[in-house]
This record gives structure tokens, sequence and C-alpha cells, in this order.
């Protein structure tokens, strides 16, 4: 299944990016379960962030405080409810009106289990807010940093027709030591693979990033990539083969 411009019409119009993109990773999700990780080993699950939605690590919840039907029926035996202490914050001291980045999110994790669960590689599908503005484009290129750091190794798969920014020149702009690893795909589509592992060298802990660059193209095949779980640990992205099953799904073949 040649790879389609999901960015302009008509099949822009017909089926929207961001739908085509959300069914892509759940095949990806369900192909590396069934076929390529251990069974309580290793999981992959598919997260996805579109526009003003949110999740918090830690959530304050205000009761709606509207009754029940059975109120009174099997109470507490009488009991007084005691009111919590009323808190008053201070004024502030600092105020500004500020704006916050909040790029559309497409990817799959993968999780190693080990007493715990442990990120071990993340594939990143690139939306066109990823790429519009300078913002967001650091912010992209801050998230995949962030992993790689931690030695978690990262697939970014772009194949967005209407944007021509270069995510991987911004990314190489915030590693030291990077400019050998810089590599720009003629067609402006690409798919890179980032293989971090740890070390330790003469000077303390020391950190190798392996880059695999692959030239996307509207027209053509998309390629089988490696899936990196750590140091010796790999199995294969097979990107066509997800692919052209998001694209029956969504009577797109």
């Amino acid at each position: 299944m040649p790879l389609l411009d999901h960015f302009h019409p008509p099949l822009a119009t017909f089926c929207p990016w961001s739908s085509f993109h959300g069914n892509w990773v759940v095949k990806m999700v369900d192909r590396l379960n069934a076929t390529h990780l251990e069974r309580r080993k290793y999981t992959a699950q598919s997260g996805r962030h579109f526009g003003a939605q949110i999740q918090a690590d830690v959530a304050t919840l205000e009761r709606n405080e509207r009754g029940s039907l059975f109120e009174g029926l099997n109470g507490s035996g009488g009991g007084v409810a005691t009111a919590a202490p009323v808190f008053t914050a201070p004024a502030t001291s600092l105020s500004a009106a500020v704006g916050f980045t909040d790029p559309d999110l497409f990817e799959v994790k993968v999780y190693r289990g080990s007493g715990g669960w442990e990120l071990v590689a993340a594939i990143e599908l690139v939306s066109e807010a990823n790429k519009d503005r300078d913002e967001n484009r650091h912010t992209f290129a801050v998230k995949c940093g962030s992993y790689l750091q931690k030695g978690i190794s990262v697939v970014v798969v772009d194949t967005v027709t209407n944007r021509r920014s270069d995510l991987h020149d911004e990314l190489c702009d915030l590693i030291d030591g990077a400019n050998a690893l810089r590599w720009s795909s003629p067609t402006g589509l690409s798919a890179m693979v980032y293989r971090a592992t740890r070390g330790v060298g003469s000077t303390g802990p020391s950190l190798a990033l392996d880059v695999a660059a692959y030239q996307l193209g509207v027209g053509f095949e998309l390629p089988t990539v490696p899936l990196w779980l750590g140091r010796e640990r790999v199995v294969p992205l097979e990107l066509e083969l997800t692919y052209a099953q998001a694209c029956a799904s969504l009577q797109l073949d």
C-alpha cells in the first residue's frame, strides 16, 4: 500500500489525518502485542492527545453536593458532620497572561515489566501541529530528547506533507555533539529511529545515540524499521503492514 497524502484534499476531506493517525497507532499496538512482544514481559499501549485534552498526575476534585434520593435512609445514625477548616490563599506576588503550547499527540509506548512497568520505547506519529510553529517544534524536540536522555528509544514517523519543518534537525540542536547525526530527507518525509544506550566512561556515566534515517515519499511503500527495547533487544516495527491495515479499516485501500 503506497503512502497516501493525508494532509491535502481529496483524502484530507474524506478522512481527516487525525482519524487516520488514531487508527494507525492502534494497528501498531495490536501488531506488536500479538506478534513481537513477549506476553507479560512487554506491552505496547497507544496514547492520543488532541487539542485541549489534558491529563493530570495529581487531580483535585470537587464533589457535586446535589445529595442523593436515599440520603438519610441508611445514614450515619444522626451524627453531625464537621466542616473542614476554611483556608484563604494569600495574594499572589507575580501575575501575567501566558500561553502554553498544546500540540496534538499520537504515539505508541512500549513498557517492560520487571517488578513494575518501565518505559523502554516510544513511537511518535508527527502531526501538522508539531511542525507549524517554532514553539511547537521545540516542544516536540524536547519531549523526544527527554526520552533519549533517559535511555528510552524513539521512532519518529513524519508523513506530514503540508509542513516542511525538519524535526530531526530541531532535536539535534538540543543535543551536545549531535552535528555528526544531522540528516535531512529530500522529500521532507521520514522515519527516524533513535537508539539510546547508557554506559560508563572514564569521566562517569555516558549516553550513546545511534540514528537510522529512512526517507519516505508519497506513492512509495513504507519500510520496516527497528524498534529497540534495550541495548540488545530489538523487534521489527512494520510500518507498511500496519499502515495498510489502517487504510483498509477506513476504506482507503
